[in-house]
């Protein structure tokens, strides 16, 4: 996630503040100052802020595919919680379970399961673990809490990753707004000395 700052101006100077890697994007008020501060013509600035702006992009769909992945992962969570629950529930009550289970995508199978202290769990990359019942729980318990706090942290990444992209569009406005106007003043001065001259 993190970004490149090559030769990174800023618009009243100072260090640009940061969010877990993202760099702040600077409102710039005066361009003209930006611009003589920085060293930079409307050009080279235009092409830097354009480039932290797909830099920016970049960044949002990683961590739009992050979101997306933990907005799943915490259903599938719950849902093994409750499993767990219910054959906690059922211990020791003599009376079988009888429950559909996914084999694999689409296909599904019936078991009947009896009491039972133990329950599997796939920990992903091919890796499946027995534990008890309890310890079970408290791992999912665990995962669920890790996860729902990874998506409040990646919501104001979003959130921030945003009113940078936000400041940035606005900064590239302002900036090709001042070199038209710079363009249309010196387009100007030559005719205004032509006709003052006439």
């Amino acid at each position: 996630m993190q970004m490149s700052s090559s030769s990174s101006p800023s618009g009243s100077g100072g260090d640009l503040s940061e969010r877990r890697g993202i760099p702040a994007s600077k409102f710039i008020q005066d361009v003209e100052t930006y611009l003589s501060q920085s060293n930079f013509d409307s050009n080279s600035a235009l092409a830097f802020h354009q480039e932290r702006l797909q830099q920016y992009k970049v960044v949002e769909m990683k961590l739009l595919a992050q979101q997306r992945d933990l907005q799943a992962k915490i259903p599938d969570i719950e849902k093994c919680l409750e499993v767990v629950a219910t054959l906690e529930a059922r211990k020791g009550t003599g009376e079988s379970l009888l429950a559909d289970f996914e084999v694999s995508e689409g296909i599904y199978s019936r078991a009947c399961i009896e009491d039972t202290d133990s329950v599997c769990l796939w920990l992903g990359a091919n890796v499946m673990l027995e534990y008890s019942c309890e310890e079970a729980t408290a791992l999912l318990k665990n995962n669920l809490e890790n996860a729902k706090a990874s998506l409040e942290v990646l919501v104001a990444d979003l959130q921030f990753l945003r009113d940078q992209v936000t400041v940035t569009q606005v900064t590239i406005a302002r900036i090709y707004n001042y070199d038209v106007h710079q363009r249309r003043v010196k387009q100007v001065t030559p005719t205004a000395i032509a006709a003052a001259d006439a």
